[in-house]
């Protein structure tokens, strides 16, 4: 059973009021009786209820955090960077995990405004007017991040179209003839909000329709390692992959190595998102860095700014650019 200020009260024979004066180091007490109070709370192991604490000012100084999952690097730096800013900041954060079910999403986001957080920073699987409604109505301030819900909600990400319309147009000036784009959440079932990958599929699109002469696919399901060996086995023309997200990047050079087919010698490939792993992976896979400290630490700034009664803008952009690895 936890220790109470009754407790303390109790044992120091003085009032509950008296002994929240030394705790708090707040009003008139004598040294004597806040050192003996202090000294009871310490062999106890009292340990102050900060929600409750929190409550009674009209804060609890807890960020709620909904997104995917922790296995994906991508939202494992996320959550990392969110943790660090929002402790910087003084806040502690509250983390769950959706895992793309819309059902589950949304009852966590309704649990976490019942524990009374003081605000949200969400990636979320639900899109759509009902869901921005839903958001809206909560009363909570909130940040989307990643995967856009609505115009009227604030967002943080990166200009995902134009990240991609240059990646393609990079890997065709370095002489590919031919460039497929891998994104199986395309061809998902009921996958949710795909916001990036549908933006990188058109930032891929509109490259493509200005340019020709280039033969281009599409691979939107989740037995492309099956279509790209097949593709590099037959294409007869300079191929190049890109992949809207580094995690299918590697998972087609590591089944094409398998069959003696190495990158850059027999095929180009690149990702998006430059996750913390491929520092570890030769040859270092090309792709693109899209910011996931600096978009994470700026909703945490953005979401505090709307908490402490500030109006902010509903979209903010950080910069991304492209790393020049060795597969291409």
């Amino acid at each position: 059973m936890s220790v109470t200020t009754n407790d303390i009260a109790k044992i120091c024979q003085v009032s509950r009021t008296t002994v929240l004066r030394a705790l708090n180091n707040q009003g008139r007490i004598s040294e004597e009786t806040k050192e003996r109070i202090l000294k009871t709370a310490k062999e106890l192991g009292y340990r102050p209820d900060l929600l409750a604490r929190g409550l009674v000012k009209g804060r609890t100084m807890y960020i709620g955090v909904v997104v995917f999952d922790v296995k994906n690097q991508y939202f494992a730096q996320m959550l990392s960077a969110i943790e660090t800013e929002a402790q910087k900041q003084g806040y502690s954060v509250n983390i769950t995990l959706h895992d793309k079910n819309k059902t589950k999403e949304i009852e966590l986001i309704r649990k976490l405004a019942d524990y009374h957080m003081d605000g949200l920073i969400l990636s979320p699987v639900n899109e759509g007017e009902e869901f921005a409604h839903f958001l809206k109505n909560l009363g909570i301030p909130l940040v989307i991040i990643g995967n856009k819900v609505s115009d009227t909600l604030p967002f943080v990400g990166i200009q995902e179209k134009e990240a991609a319309k240059e990646a393609v147009e990079k890997i065709i000036k370095t002489g590919y003839e031919e460039v497929i784009f891998v994104c199986p959440p395309l061809g998902g079932i009921d996958e949710g909000n795909i916001f990036t990958h549908r933006e990188r599929l058109a930032g891929f699109c509109d490259v493509i329709a200005a340019n020709t002469k280039i033969s281009s696919q599409i691979l939107s399901n989740y037995d492309y390692i099956e279509e790209a060996k097949k593709i590099v086995k037959d294409s007869g023309k300079k191929t190049a992959f890109f992949c809207s997200g580094d995690i299918f990047a590697l998972e087609i050079m590591k089944e094409l190595k398998k069959i003696g087919m190495k990158t850059p010698r027999d095929y180009g490939i690149m990702g998006f998102d430059d996750i913390e792993f491929l520092n570890y992976i030769t040859p270092r896979l090309s792709t693109i860095y899209n910011s996931v400290e600096e978009v994470s630490r700026t909703a945490v700034k953005l979401l505090i700014r709307q908490m402490q009664g500030e109006s902010v803008s509903m979209n903010y952009f950080e910069n991304y650019h492209i790393i020049d690895g060795e597969t291409l």
